[in-house]
């Protein structure tokens, strides 16, 4: 949210009410805004719209609780909370329309690319090369560009200074992940054959 200030017509402490009733009406307030989100809602802009004692966090831990039974959850990503749809529904989503995520159009080795990037970036294409032992064709990485699951990172310190990429906030919300720490550790992907028993390598 643009403006650091809260609304001077929202009444956030609520003192007019009795507790049970207050909490409810904080949880509602948190409810609707991460209803009207599209991106993930930082715990700071949350805290706007509710009393200054109140924990957002319990708060928040309280509407999922209250969400228990319901097509769609609350996700910690990339540094907030979102809703998202339960991915025991993702196939009636799919099947009553034409709804895409950020990899139905990915093909495996694109994902392997993009595994690697995560697990190595800052990272060149030519970085990529020594991993996967061929050339990464601009297409490939343009189409990940596309989806906004990578950025461009700082320049490499190689000579001609090429390019690195790097995953964005966009590849945290697709894959479900509140930070990069998050990743599953290389071990298990590498027996599940996602990436290549590839040595840690810099940014070449």
């Amino acid at each position: 949210m643009a403006n650091d200030r809260p609304d001077p017509e929202l009444d956030r402490e609520l003192s007019d009410l009795p507790p049970e009733l207050r909490w409810r009406e904080w949880m509602r307030r948190i409810e609707a805004v991460l209803f009207a989100s599209t991106a993930p809602v930082p715990r700071e802009d949350l805290a706007r719209v509710v009393g200054q004692g109140a924990s957002v966090d319990l708060l928040v831990e309280d509407l999922a609780a209250d969400l228990e039974g319901r097509a769609f959850e609350i996700a910690q990503v990339a540094g907030g909370w979102m809703f998202r749809t339960r991915a025991t529904y993702a196939p009636a989503i799919r099947a009553a329309a034409d709804v895409g995520d950020q990899l139905l159009d990915l093909s495996e080795f694109d994902v392997a690319v993009l595994a690697a990037i995560a697990y190595h970036q800052p990272i060149t294409r030519d970085g990529l090369k020594d991993i996967f032992g061929k050339e990464i064709s601009r297409d490939l990485i343009g189409r990940l560009h596309a989806r906004n699951l990578i950025g461009t990172g700082p320049r490499s310190p190689r000579r001609g200074a090429p390019y690195t990429f790097v995953t964005t906030e966009q590849f945290l919300v697709a894959f479900g992940l509140e930070s990069l720490r998050d990743l599953p550790d290389r071990e298990q992907l590498v027996d599940a054959g996602v990436v290549g028993e590839a040595p840690q390598i810099d940014c070449g």
